[in-house]
């Protein structure tokens, strides 16, 4: 436990303006984030007597080891790097909301040549149109299946969109009415886009004016004594109306507002969110999180607004933001939404009439979703607390395990040989510090050779974090170059070279779990021992018998199947297990469709496709001649050398055969399918 006081800077040397502040702990990580009006104010808040603290603050200033700031002109400029920060860091001690579950959303896809309706999860992608969230993915199936009557737009997958247009057939959906069939021309894709658009303009309120135009039509349509085109019509503005029934007005005045309701005790918070687009509840979501430092309703509030809208732009961001308490100050806060909207936003607290009952409503909502928490958190904390006790009373550690790192080696037959690397915190998985290996100093298989290197290869890249921020000063041992390892699947780059991000491998684990039994933790131990490392303990778990073994030890440690201990231990394992299956079947999979054109220097992908589909076939554009080559655009004489040089270079690879069916497959350029029928099982 740090003393606040060894870390405090000096009088006069925190400025007397707006800024950001990161407090870091001993091995350099962010812990906390915030901003301020005045630095120096807010600052000397941390630094007064601990027992005037807030219990919360107090541990995350004794756990912190320094603090910094960065001075900026205004409190909107504070407040966006404060949220970047937060994004970026993951600091322990900030309100971090969660999503109770992935929501649904409705998506017309935008971006694409011919827009599809469906069901999306995730990230919001840039170009498509989202409608929602849902609380169930079944409404928006049936709510698009009544529209599709109406607006008949593409609604299938891009490999049935393809398939349909090389057999000149469309699908069911294009047979019964309820899709235009751009995969067969039936629609201009000019004219499909504009029917998106229209579903897009209905979804998101602008229904009335809509339907009067359908029932002038009808009513022309009779008048015409065409029968069959009135029902139809009529038919259709009834389906849109039992739509809409499916969202009723809750704000007669067609208001676009997000209301939010906040619902707390002293440890945790839950916050709820209804869309209301033109006066209908258009979706519903919402948070929980950790109350790790002392915060306010407001600051509650002002960290919801920074999650729902800080990736948004434009309509994303409504008109109108009701809320339960006022951010203090507001200015800031309203002048930041209203950058990310484009225009005025109102922030307010409502008073009366529909818009008060309406976050009653929300404020119940959100009342019960942090009592249903708080009764599955009751158990699920009780039981990894038991985990971690049992864990370390069973290894005979001095403290519980708070941080453990387990690895596994995965391979096929000896070949693509890889390792993971899981992180597990207070018995919950953190995915963003996962990691991946590629085996680098031998080939074949070797377990245990395969542990020794990877194991050191993690604490060698732990050692030289130390040594940059400063806590070790000796040389590091022979071999600690610096190496970069495979980012984790739930990360879109490498590590970087700033100190303080969680994605490194600077901070270390309290145990070492490895998959496997003596030989394997016999060589994790010994490549920490070959680091200098003897604080780090480490045990094995081995498949048949689920049992537990130490370094040095005759005999395993039998943990009882009942222990949750024992439960917590095999979770981990397996997704060690699951992570490093995934990456060498992701790396099998890319060296089987490796190219001969992929050697071709200068050559990218955008050529490489256009030479493909130029000629058809690999086998057809290694007959051709460079003449031929050069005629496909893009690709000069020179580049056509090339290509034509290596293709002859390499030899043909051998025909692939449809197992099921005995057929040789075409030389496509992309080994068939049946490649991936091999013998063997992963490990």
């Amino acid at each position: 436990m740090a003393d606040p006081s060894s870390y405090r800077p000096k009088p006069g040397q925190i400025p007397d303006s707006p800024g950001v502040y990161k407090f870091r702990d001993d091995h350099g990580r962010v812990i906390y984030v915030g901003k301020a009006k005045s630095l120096r104010q807010r600052l000397a808040n941390y630094f007064q007597d601990l027992a005037g603290l807030h219990p919360r603050t107090r541990t995350m200033v004794t756990t912190a080891a320094s603090v910094e700031w960065t001075v900026v002109s205004t409190e909107v400029e504070a407040l966006q790097l404060e949220y970047s920060w937060i994004k970026e860091f993951d600091p322990r001690f900030n309100v971090k909301y969660r999503d109770d579950k992935s929501y649904p959303y409705l998506a017309v896809t935008l971006n694409e040549e011919f827009p599809r309706v469906q069901v999306m999860r995730g990230a919001k992608k840039k170009g498509v149109r989202y409608f929602g969230p849902y609380g169930h993915a079944w409404a928006i199936r049936e709510t698009v299946d009544l529209m599709l009557r109406v607006f008949p737009v593409r609604t299938c997958s891009a490999g049935v969109f393809k398939r349909s247009a090389q057999i000149g057939r469309p699908c069911l959906l294009g047979y019964i009415g309820k899709c235009s069939a751009p995969c067969v021309e039936r629609i201009s894709a000019a004219d499909h886009r504009e029917l998106a658009e229209e579903f897009c303009d209905f979804m998101a309120g602008r229904t009335g004016a809509y339907i009067r135009r359908l029932e002038r039509q009808m009513q022309d349509a009779a008048e015409e004594m065409e029968y069959e085109k009135a029902a139809r019509l009529r038919d259709d503005i009834g389906a849109l109306r039992r739509a809409m029934e499916k969202s009723a007005v809750v704000l007669a005045d067609a208001t676009d507002a997000d209301l939010i309701a906040v619902a707390e005790d002293e440890l945790e918070a839950a916050v709820q969110i209804f869309h209301v687009r033109g006066g209908r509840v258009r979706g519903q979501r919402g948070w929980v999180t950790d109350k790790v430092e002392a915060v306010t309703t407001a600051g509650l509030v002002e960290h919801a607004l920074q999650q729902l809208y800080g990736e948004e732009r434009g309509d994303a961001v409504p008109k109108e933001v009701l809320v339960p308490a006022l951010p203090d100050p507001v200015g800031p806060v309203q002048e930041w939404l209203a950058g990310r909207r484009g225009s005025l936003v109102s922030l307010r607290i409502p008073q009366r009439g529909d818009k008060k009952d309406l976050m009653a409503t929300v404020q119940r909502n959100a009342q019960q979703a942090l009592a249903l928490h708080k009764t599955k958190r009751a158990s699920d904390l009780t039981t990894r607390s038991r985990a971690l006790e049992e864990i370390a009373q069973a290894l005979g550690l001095d403290a519980v395990p708070l941080r453990i790192e387990c690895f596994d080696i995965s391979h096929l037959q000896g070949e693509d040989v890889v390792a993971s690397m899981v992180v597990f915190e207070d018995g919950l998985a953190r995915k963003s510090e996962y990691r991946r290996f590629q085996i680098k100093t031998f080939e074949g298989q070797d377990d245990v050779r395969s542990m020794h290197e990877v194991i050191g290869r993690r604490f060698k890249r732990y050692l030289q974090e130390k040594q940059k921020s400063g806590e070790w000063t000796e040389e590091p041992p022979a071999g600690a170059a610096a190496e970069e390892d495979g980012a984790p699947d739930a990360m879109a780059g490498r590590p970087t070279d700033e100190d303080g991000r969680p994605k490194r491998f600077a901070y270390p684990p309290q145990l070492v779990v490895v998959d496997g039994g003596a030989p394997q933790v016999a060589a994790a131990r010994r490549a920490l021992e070959e680091l200098g490392i003897d604080d780090v303990a480490v045990c094995g778990l081995a498949k048949r018998l689920e049992e537990v073994w130490l370094p040095e030890e005759d005999d395993p440690v039998v943990l009882p199947r009942s222990s949750e201990g024992l439960y917590l231990l095999q979770r981990v394992r397996d997704e060690a297990h699951r992570f490093a299956i995934s990456y060498q079947r992701s790396k099998r999979t890319r060296r089987l469709k490796a190219s001969p054109l992929d050697a071709v220097a200068g050559l990218g992908e955008t050529r490489r496709q256009a030479l493909l589909k130029h000629f058809g076939s690999l086998k057809k554009l290694r007959s051709a001649t460079v003449e031929e080559i050069c005629e496909v655009p893009g690709v000069g004489r020179k580049t056509a050398e090339t290509v034509a040089a290596a293709l002859a270079a390499a030899a043909p690879s051998a025909p692939a055969v449809n197992t099921a069916t005995g057929e040789i497959i075409e030389d496509d350029g992309v080994p068939s399918a049946a490649l991936s029928a091999e013998r063997g099982q992963d490990r």
